[in-house]
């Protein structure tokens, strides 16, 4: 099986450039797979496994109690395996041209609405102290620029480039992205790098955003300061800060924002990924149109 999967998690890791978190749902999707067909059929070559044997292992699956969200990110997976194999010539013949993964019910992403982000920045007094600057600063810097927690920790203090109002972002597949941010963001950003150098005993100054102990942060630091904060304005299920990504979009989109610019701020890699803001768009106007139109 190990011989099998190799090559493909290298070619990911070392060609495509894809994270390491990525890398690893492939392992496991594919792990999963081999291990089922071991199990179930016995030891199998490439050539042997047919669309057939694919679906014997999605039924299974499904039999599981696995989401269809979740089926079809390991079909996903195979697929991208398979393809590998055909560039390489160890098959002819893909067996994912003939599946079809299950339907799935699309989920509008969780947002935040403004007043309560309002409230949030307004209404809520952080503690004078480094944890209060810190919560206030990576909580204004997820939503003013819609970043991954993973971009967010790992955010170099030579990122955010003052002159300019940007921020350039290491996202996934090692993509860079420039984001423009607010003159009252960029001296936020300022002012905690002086305070930084001030407050603490030898601070790394490689990374932006530090503990009280002047180490770069972790993201279950974040998680839960995003979590507690959310808590205090909002009644909405999901409070992480992937929620607040969410809302950076949804709150552009609403405002008037053009898709392929949110897509480009987002740093997404194709525009399909992004459409998803829009339906929360539509609903918004469906919404002022109930209450203002007569005959709604």
């Amino acid at each position: 099986m190990e011989a099998i999967i190799s090559p493909f998690i290298d070619y990911l890791k070392f060609e495509k450039r894809y994270s390491a978190h990525t890398i690893r749902s492939y392992r496991d999707d594919l792990e999963g797979f081999f291990v089922f067909l071991r199990d179930e059929f016995g030891e199998m070559g490439l050539r042997e496994i047919t669309p057939a044997v694919v679906r014997t292992w999605l039924a299974a699956l499904k039999d599981g109690g696995l989401s269809s969200r979740s089926v079809n990110r390991k079909i996903s997976s195979l697929r991208s395996f398979y393809k590998y194999q055909l560039r390489v010539g160890a098959v002819e013949v893909s067996p994912m041209g003939a599946i079809v993964g299950p339907r799935q019910n699309k989920r509008l992403p969780v947002f935040v609405e403004e007043g309560d982000i309002a409230q949030l920045f307004a209404g809520i007094q952080f503690p004078d102290d480094w944890e209060g600057w810190t919560d206030r600063l990576l909580l204004a810097i997820l939503y003013h620029t819609g970043m991954r927690l993973s971009e967010l920790v790992n955010l170099r203090e030579r990122q955010a480039d003052t002159g300019n109002r940007t921020i350039k972002v290491l996202g996934k597949g090692n993509k860079e992205r420039v984001i423009p941010v607010s003159p009252v963001l960029m001296a936020m950003i300022e002012e905690y790098k002086h305070l930084k150098r001030v407050e603490l005993e030898a601070p790394d100054v490689e990374f932006l955003l530090v503990g009280r102990k002047g180490k770069k942060l972790y993201a279950k630091y974040v998680y839960r300061v995003v979590h507690a904060y959310l808590a205090q304005v909002t009644t909405i299920d999901q409070k992480s800060p992937h929620v607040l990504r969410h809302t950076f979009a949804t709150h552009l989109m609403n405002a008037g924002a053009e898709l392929n610019s949110v897509k480009e701020l987002l740093g997404h890699a194709s525009l399909a990924a992004t459409q998803v803001y829009t339906h929360n768009t539509i609903e918004k106007l469906k919404d002022i149109y109930k209450k203002a139109h007569p005959k709604a």
